[in-house]
């Protein structure tokens, strides 16, 4: 596997070693030892799969408390997927980071604890994978306005999205809860 680190250090793109041939491929998405060797925290307790059509947006989503750290995939489809640092004491605090993740590019991205995560679904529909270094936990769900003017993420699309009434009403970065 290749890990690359991104503009933000923290948050890494994987790209994993295909082998295809005729049949088909075959690769790996995980391996402890390499992600450790990478600096990427491998403990993870919960594993998510979403499918979304073109034009979802899902996020910004964080937890204020145990916040997850997410290895996200895409395993059909394509989307633009983002992570914003909310980490108050991080050099990079209120930067963002977004990667085309696709079925065909088979890239990952590692979105460490601390950080807002979300995607906008570029393709006619998409499912995501991610697993998770905490359990969910509804009572610390946060969510970032996806649109907020002051972290100005470029999403590959801001007229024709459609959000969850929870994303819609999400407070922008000034008012959002953040980490120490």
């Amino acid at each position: 596997m290749n890990f690359t680190k991104t503009e933000i250090p923290e948050v890494i793109i994987i790209e994993p070693k295909v082998h295809g041939d005729h049949r088909g491929f075959f690769m790996e998405t995980f391996r402890q030892q390499e992600f450790e060797q990478a600096g990427i925290s491998s403990n993870f307790v919960q594993d998510n799969h979403s499918k979304s059509t073109q034009g979802i947006l899902r996020g910004l989503h964080y937890q204020i408390q145990n916040p997850q750290g997410k290895l996200v995939r895409v395993v059909v489809g394509e989307v633009y997927d983002v992570a914003v640092d909310l980490r108050r004491r991080s050099p990079t605090f209120g930067q963002w980071v977004g990667v085309v993740l696709s079925a065909g590019n088979k890239r990952a991205l590692w979105v460490p604890p601390g950080f807002a995560h979300g995607f906008y679904v570029m393709s006619p529909f998409a499912e995501v994978t991610y697993k998770c270094t905490t359990y969910y936990e509804p009572e610390f769900d946060r969510s970032l306005l996806w649109s907020d003017q002051e972290l100005n993420i470029s999403w590959p699309d801001k007229v024709n999205v459609v959000l969850s009434d929870k994303d819609r009403i999400a407070p922008s970065f000034a008012l959002a809860d953040k980490f120490s």
